[in-house]
């Protein structure tokens, strides 16, 4: 049975390489077929208090299963921007990200933590849709966008795929981060301890419906989730962010819906992968959604028919040969 190994970046892409160039010299010696060599899978997600981790722990366990001689890893990121820089370094096969920071690597926007454009990504399919969840603690007595100011605020981890929608938001609300009295640049876990003691006032954090992180904060203390209205959705001016609602009870004491921002994550590749990899990839992660819902519930939102939709970021060609088997595309 193939086991999951759950490696440092370093470490993982160390051992790969080393146990990629005994493969390739025992294939050459003994006449082994490239198809059978052992295939090497590094998930690149997220921080461990997020969603992409668990997703990402699930499809590692998923591509050991369904992808014969694969060997998965998976890597705890900053998220996003780290991973897309990942992807185009070669250091990973496969990344969860948000649509709006996969649209800025591609063009290479510097101000998203992008040097030069990353040509080499490669779509693999759009999945479910990331809110923009303005947490705040009751005692702050924050109520609306326009409480935020003077208050301590988290926007998660710097130039991750939250900031840069903490930025975007903001923004369209008419407020800088020179407008609070502090910022802090943290991971969603750590956000909600400092809230928890009364270090902290509010956390933006863009994820699946149900976080852990916030579920937690909410069974700790008291919280408001802070709407924000359709007209600043409409002044952020990007088709990524789409108005969308936080149904009522998603977390304790939320007891009505709340309108917010919803936008959506991708799979990606890059170009180096072969074309069986990405194949494979693609066709597992549609055919074992149920393992991806039971590692967590933002899953349920994984629809194959819309999974082409959202990016002109070109597909990779693995990718493109399933979704043409199933008609999705021509």
């Amino acid at each position: 049975m193939k086991k999951l190994s759950i490696l440092p970046a370093f470490d993982a892409r160390r051992r790969t390489l080393l146990t990629a160039s005994a493969a390739g010299v025992a294939a050459s010696m003994f006449g082994i077929p490239a198809f059978a060599q052992q295939k090497f899978i590094n998930v690149l997600t997220g921080g461990q208090s997020g969603v992409y981790y668990p997703l990402g722990v699930a499809l590692g366990q998923i591509y050991a299963k369904a992808i014969p001689g694969a060997k998965t890893s998976v890597q705890a990121t900053k998220a996003s921007a780290e991973n897309l820089n990942l992807l185009q370094a070669g250091r990973g096969e496969i990344a969860f990200t948000l649509a709006d920071a996969l649209s800025d690597a591609w063009k290479g926007e510097k101000e998203a933590g992008f040097k030069e454009p990353l040509g080499k990504l490669r779509a693999i399919a759009g999945i479910y849709s990331n809110y923009i969840q303005i947490i705040a603690s009751k005692a702050s007595g924050i109520k609306t966008l326009a409480d935020l100011k003077g208050k301590r605020i988290s926007v998660g981890a710097p130039r991750s795929g939250t900031e840069l929608n903490a930025r975007a938001v903001l923004k369209a609300a008419g407020l800088t981060y020179k407008d609070f009295s502090k910022v802090e640049y943290l991971p969603f876990g750590e956000s909600v301890e400092l809230i928890k003691n009364r270090q902290l006032d509010v956390t933006l954090q863009s994820a699946g419906l149900g976080v852990a992180s916030i579920r937690d904060l909410a069974t700790s203390v008291e919280i408001v989730v802070v709407p924000v209205s359709q007209d600043v959705v409409a002044k952020i001016g990007d088709p990524a962010y789409q108005a969308t609602t936080i149904p009522a009870n998603t977390y304790t004491g939320q007891t009505a819906d709340v309108p917010s921002i919803a936008i959506r994550n991708f799979l990606v590749s890059h170009q180096g992968v072969p074309d069986d990899i990405a194949y494979g990839m693609t066709k597992a992660l549609f055919e074992n959604l149920d393992q991806m819902v039971a590692a967590h519930s933002a899953a349920k939102a994984i629809d194959r028919a819309s999974a082409m939709g959202g990016t002109s970021v070109p597909f990779h060609p693995g990718a493109l040969k399933y979704y043409k088997e199933v008609g999705l595309a021509k």
